[in-house]
């Protein structure tokens, strides 16, 4: 009995080994069919966009064309107009046609009307040629003032152009020699170091006034202005500064060196100058450059120089006379 089951369940493993392997193989084929399929399926919608892609390019192509056609038809028509226009009409022909055969009774009546002819083809022939040039003469100035009036234009364009161009160069020319003199200046008034103040002191066009200020909040007062240290960077050499400038305090950030600061007071009529020519750690070194005369000063200047000068020297002033020495 035990012999016979085990028989038995040999017999379903070799059956279900043998369905086992059709199995796989018709799995692998429908594995294998799906990817083609899909591979198909993939072509297929690339070729579908390229052939919708082509069909825009064509429709674009052909529409471009037929711009195209049409601005050439229409230049066309312009140009067999204008044809029209110059060429002139074209005289009626004057001769008869010649019959196709001549019979021996019409010879002499042929013969007769040459003679006529002859008799007068000058006047015939020689009427109608001053037309041809009276005709060339009356059309001429419509097409060639057409093309002088064009060419006039383009010359005045020109003219113009030529003008605008020597004005901006004369104008660039005037800005760059006005930006090279201020350049100039600016560099010629900012003392780099104590001996440079000294010779920029001694011009006596302006007042200087050296200061040494340390990072902190308290306002030092220096000349004209109050100032304050606020922060210093010697990496990239800027530093940070506050001011009180007539009651109003005002700020001014990342200050290179040798960079100057001008300030509009209400008692100066130039500007102040503060200029830093040094920057260490938490302290920086400058001056500030400030107009030498106030304009009371200069007013009260240019009132003395304008006195009359009767009330600097009366005319009935007397001159005291010197004491006569003793005659020995």
């Amino acid at each position: 009995m035990d012999e016979y089951q085990e028989s038995n369940d040999h017999n379903g493993n070799v059956w279900s080994d043998a369905q086992a392997g059709p199995n796989r193989r018709l799995i692998i084929a429908v594995v294998v069919l799906l990817g083609i399929a899909g591979v198909a399926f993939a072509y297929g919608l690339r070729q579908q966009s390229m052939v919708r892609q082509l069909t825009a390019q064509t429709e674009t192509a052909n529409v471009a064309m037929n711009q195209m056609q049409g601005q050439l038809n229409a230049v066309t028509a312009k140009l067999n107009e204008l044809t029209a226009v110059q060429t002139p009409p074209q005289p009626p022909a004057t001769s008869t046609e010649p019959s196709d055969a001549i019979t021996p009774g019409s010879t002499a009546d042929i013969s007769e009307k040459n003679s006529e002819v002859a008799s007068t083809s000058t006047p015939l022939v020689v009427k109608p040629s001053p037309s041809k040039p009276h005709a060339a003469k009356h059309r001429a100035p419509v097409v060639d003032k057409k093309y002088v009036q064009l060419q006039a234009q383009l010359a005045d364009q020109e003219k113009k152009l030529q003008q605008t161009q020597d004005e901006v160069a004369k104008n660039r020319s005037d800005l760059e020699g006005t930006i090279n003199s201020t350049r100039d200046d600016l560099n010629g008034s900012i003392a780099k170091t104590h001996d440079e103040l000294v010779v920029l002191e001694k011009r006596g066009e302006r007042s200087y006034f050296e200061f040494d200020l340390t990072r902190e909040k308290q306002f030092q007062r220096v000349g004209p202005l109050t100032l304050s240290l606020r922060k210093t960077d010697t990496k990239h050499k800027s530093y940070d500064v506050a001011m009180i400038v007539d009651d109003n305090e005002l700020q001014k950030k990342k200050v290179n060196l040798y960079e100057p600061i001008w300030i509009h007071t209400e008692n100066d009529s130039q500007p102040v100058q503060i200029i830093v020519n040094r920057i260490d750690k938490d302290t920086v070194h400058g001056y500030i450059s400030a107009p030498k005369y106030k304009p009371s000063d200069l007013a009260a200047v240019g009132s003395a120089s304008v006195t009359p000068v009767s009330t600097k020297s009366p005319a009935n002033t007397q001159v005291p006379s010197q004491p006569q020495q003793p005659q020995q």
